[in-house]
This record gives structure tokens, C-alpha cells and sequence, in this order.
């Protein structure tokens, strides 16, 4: 049985940047990447430096500057960074609930999907467990597999 034919993206005539579903929420402007490191330790772009690199190694996806985040997208947004101080606060957006000691926190958004959210200090916490998370992560952003095929 052929895959089913993903539709286009919708590209916000303001923003240009493009999601899924027409009309979806986001925070709608022109923002730069490097804003949100004004007035952060060196260890916090080094950190985003090292999960951008990681991501690259699973494949490509756009990366974009929100008001208050920065995402990382490939059909859909999957992973968003919160700058700060000296660390990273990463969400990343699974189909299932996942366990682990590292997770701060796990939101549930009714009827299947969880944003797994995690802290990132130092550069050695970009480890085996973090790429399977993301990786994951990935996977739902671009709509793989039988619980991402339904609408977004």
C-alpha cells in the first residue's frame, strides 16, 4: 500500500515561516537566533552549538528563532530551546510518554502527545540517551510512522 501524500506546508505571509496546518499558532515576527544568547554565559551557546550539531547528525531541519524559543523543525516542530542562563531547557515532542532520570518534566497534550522536557548543563550531557530522545523526536516532526501519520 502506497504512503499517503503528506500535504504541502503553509507559509505564514508575515513571518514566512512554514507549518503543517494553515493558520497554526506561533509567535509571529522576525527574531534572531543570537538575541536570545545577549547576556548568557559562553556555556549556553556552546551547549546549543553541540544539540544543533546532534541534530544535524540525524538528519536536516530548519532551525528558527522564536519570541521567547528556539525550534527546530522538519515538517512539524519537534524540539524547542529555551535560553538560559548558563544552561538549555529543551522540549522535545514524543507520541508516548517516556521515563528517565534526566526529565524535569513530561507534558501531556490530549489525545497522544507528550513534551518531554529536559535540562542541558554541560556538553556531556549530549549523550546515547539524549540522541535516542531526539532521534524520536525527529521522527514525529516529520510525521513517520503510524501514530504521526494523523493530522497535526
Amino acid at each position: 500500500m502506497p504512503a499517503k501524500k503528506k500535504r504541502p506546508l503553509w507559509t505564514c505571509p508575515k513571518c514566512r515561516h512554514k507549518f503543517v496546518t494553515r493558520n497554526m499558532w506561533h509567535s509571529c515576527g522576525r527574531y534572531r537566533v543570537a538575541d536570545h544568547f545577549k547576556g548568557k554565559d559562553p556555556i549556553a551557546r556552546k551547549l546549543f552549538q553541540a544539540f544543533r550539531a546532534l541534530v544535524r547528525t540525524i538528519g536536516p531541519a530548519t532551525v528558527y528563532a522564536q519570541k521567547t524559543r528556539i525550534v527546530f523543525q522538519t515538517r512539524a516542530r519537534f524540539a524547542g530551546v529555551l535560553v538560559r542562563k548558563n544552561r538549555l531547557e529543551v522540549g522535545l515532542w514524543l507520541k508516548r510518554r517516556r521515563e528517565h532520570p534526566r526529565l524535569y518534566r513530561i507534558e501531556f497534550y490530549p489525545p497522544s502527545d507528550y513534551v518531554h522536557r529536559i535540562r542541558l548543563a554541560q556538553l556531556a550531557e549530549m549523550d546515547r540517551d539524549l540522541v535516542r530522545f531526539v532521534r524520536e523526536a525527529y521522527k514525529v516532526g516529520r510525521q513517520e510512522g503510524p501514530a504521526s501519520e494523523r493530522r497535526v
